[in-house]
């Protein structure tokens, strides 16, 4: 069986860039390797061109915009299965992180290391796209460490090609 593959916003975007490590494992892969990119990740970066150019899109954007649904055409649409995947990674992260006082936190970049009190730094996408590579049995691609995701999803598969 072949591994398949979901790659986070900045994986896209090194590839884009020609990213040497990048590149490099994407040469060794099979030519039937699944690649594949969420709709959430498409979401970042229609707000990272919009953000940067409100009026109209640049021509790198444009060229970005292309090089994505060429290289990337199988779209990963957040589906009903996903959401019972996001469900059981947040309520996770919550058991594990979440202040033991009242007043509960209820987003992930709310959440608290138990020992420092420092914020975690969980972000919200990152568990979408955790919960779509849980669901369809890929391996994530990203350069985001993802530490307390992986500390309570210990079957969530990560490789980073830079």
């Amino acid at each position: 069986m072949i591994d398949g593959y979901l790659l986070d916003t900045n994986h896209v975007r090194y590839w884009f860039d020609n990213s040497a490590g990048v590149l490099a494992r994407i040469a060794t892969l099979p030519k039937e390797t699944p690649l594949r990119v969420s709709a959430i990740t498409l979401g970042e970066i229609e707000y990272g061109h919009k953000a940067e150019s409100p009026s109209a899109p640049t021509e790198i954007q444009l060229k970005f915009s292309l090089f994505v649904r060429s290289k990337l055409p199988a779209v990963l649409p957040v589906t009903t299965s996903t959401t019972t995947y996001y469900g059981d990674i947040r309520s996770k992260l919550f058991t594990r992180f979440s202040p033991k006082q009242k007043q509960k936190r209820r987003r992930p970049e709310q959440l608290l290391d138990p020992v420092t009190g420092k914020e975690l730094g969980i972000q919200e996408n990152d568990v979408w796209i955790a919960a779509q590579a849980l669901e369809h049995d890929l391996i994530l691609v990203t350069n985001d460490p993802m530490h307390r995701i992986r500390e309570v999803v210990l079957d969530l598969r990560v490789e980073n090609w830079q």
